[in-house]
């Protein structure tokens, strides 16, 4: 059989094959969210500077079914994934997303990435390079006619010193390794490495890959001169988001995990900007 023939068969086989998910549903209860989880695929994502950054994301990926569809397609989410195209920035993000939804002939939508991303950094006094990594993740979704919305998270560890161990000892002070989780659902986009900046300055010092011992002596000094109870970074972090024009609704955590305790200190605030008032 030649390669024409072998294509006429195979695709005749495909028209005769029913599509049992786009027959009718007699139910007639519409689903919020249908579609893929724990989905691993490599991608490269565009940092601040334009650059690509390689990673493995894990996706959800989702879209709202009407009531009298009984099925959605679970193989075009993955089609989506496998298109060509460019490192993508949040714009082409969002352009994805709206292929998605055109794909699977929905109005209503959702991709969640969580990835690890790396940042290089340069050491406060030798200058030394390294790179450290960070938990992140985007969110666009969109809900029935909507607009479609962006949402940004990162986790950042950085150093947090006890302003009441520095008080009361004479000498020393007992400090903690923090995970900043910052949440910003966005007006107008900002990179990752910005919200990481903004977690890592309103800590008492930050951390880095690789230091050298004038660099140790630096965070060692910086942490001490400027402690932060957990209540005091989330509270510090959130003044920022607050007043970030970018940021429509924001959430910050700091989980701290104590060296003198077998268990953590822990704060949460969140808040909804209004920056037309």
């Amino acid at each position: 059989m030649n390669a024409p023939d072998r294509f006429f068969l195979s695709a005749t086989r495909s028209a005769a094959l029913p599509d049992i998910q786009a027959s009718v549903d007699h139910r007639q209860l519409a689903i919020q969210q249908v579609g893929v989880k724990g989905l691993r695929y490599p991608l490269n994502l565009v940092d601040h500077l334009g650059n690509p950054h390689p990673t493995v994301a894990t996706l959800a990926m989702n879209v709202a079914l009407p009531p009298e569809v009984k099925g959605t397609h679970m193989s075009r989410f993955v089609e989506i994934l496998e298109r060509p195209r460019e490192a993508l920035s949040l714009n082409g993000l969002r352009r994805m997303f709206e292929e998605m939804l055109s794909h699977l002939q929905a109005d209503a939508g959702r991709i969640e990435l969580k990835f690890p991303y790396f940042i290089r950094k340069q050491a406060p006094v030798s200058g030394v390079e390294s790179l450290l990594d960070i938990d992140a993740g985007i969110v666009v979704s969109r809900l029935a006619h909507g607009p479609i919305e962006t949402e940004l998270t990162v986790v950042v560890a950085a150093t947090s010193l006890c302003p009441c161990s520095k008080k009361i000892s004479a000498y020393g002070a007992h400090n903690q390794r923090s995970h900043l989780t910052l949440r910003a659902r966005l007006i107008d986009d900002m990179s990752i490495e910005q919200l990481v900046r903004i977690a890592e300055d309103e800590a008492s010092c930050e951390v880095f890959g690789l230091l050298k011992r004038p660099d140790e002596k630096w965070v060692t000094e910086r942490a001490y001169d400027n402690p932060k109870f957990v209540e005091d970074l989330v509270r510090d972090i959130a003044l920022r988001l607050r007043a970030d024009p970018r940021i429509a609704d924001w959430t910050v955590e700091s989980e701290n995990f104590e060296s003198i305790h077998n268990h953590s200190a822990y704060a949460l605030i969140e808040g909804c900007n209004d920056h037309g008032a």
